[in-house]
């Protein structure tokens, strides 16, 4: 477990605030946000604003996700140690990283439309350490990643119309997925899939993200 000192008060701090709005249930996912240093993600004139529960401009007209967000969708996706997980939107690497210290015996693959990005996130994630348990490749998050397939789940930090078919094929049976769906109108979704190849649907509720570029 990669773990910064830096700020860690902050981080502890929002964590309770988190769990006393219901946002955070395990341990697990407390601890995984406690280790990530969220400020190391955003933009420098944005650090004083790292350990508030909304969402940052990381250019490119792209945001990272509100810490909330992160763990509910952590907590949805309800991965096991060793897992290997599917990430479509890899942004700045938070979200990623997250799920790096929940997977500390699997391994995180994340699909990035936006080459500047991808190679941003490259160099922070490998300066905190993380190089070894996420990789990053540049393409359309809509194709998933089949070299790597299966997964033992996936999610996406992009609005979708629908899942992609490819990113459900990806997932082994039994594995989830868990992304935002919709236009306008967006809302949290979990699918889990039957040993048939059938998915099962889940909703979690509103939510507003970027949409899936490409």
């Amino acid at each position: 477990m990669v773990v910064s000192d830096d700020r860690a008060d902050e981080r502890h701090a929002l964590v309770e605030r988190l769990r006393t709005r219901g946002h955070v249930e395990s341990d697990r996912v407390a601890a995984a946000l406690e280790a990530v240093p969220r400020h190391e993600f955003v933009p420098e004139d944005l650090r004083d604003s790292a350990y508030h529960d909304r969402p940052l401009s990381i250019g490119s007209g792209q945001t990272v996700s509100a810490p909330h967000m992160v763990a509910v969708m952590s907590e949805r996706l309800d991965s096991d140690r060793d897992d290997r997980v599917l990430e479509i939107g890899t942004g700045c690497g938070y979200h990623a990283a997250v799920t790096a210290e929940l997977v500390p015996a699997g391994h995180v693959y994340s699909v990035e439309y936006d080459a500047d990005l991808a190679e941003a996130a490259r160099e922070r994630l490998a300066r905190l350490g993380y190089d070894d348990r996420i990789s990053i490749r540049v393409g359309d998050g809509r194709e998933g990643w089949s070299d790597h397939a299966p997964f033992d789940g996936a999610y996406l930090t992009c609005a979708v119309p629908e899942v992609p078919t490819a990113l459900r094929e990806q997932v082994a049976p039994g594995g989830r997925i868990v992304a935002p769906v919709g236009d306008v109108r967006q809302e949290l979704i979990a699918l889990d899939k039957r040993p048939d190849g059938t998915f099962e649907r889940s909703e979690y509720g509103g939510v507003r993200f970027v949409r899936i570029r490409g």
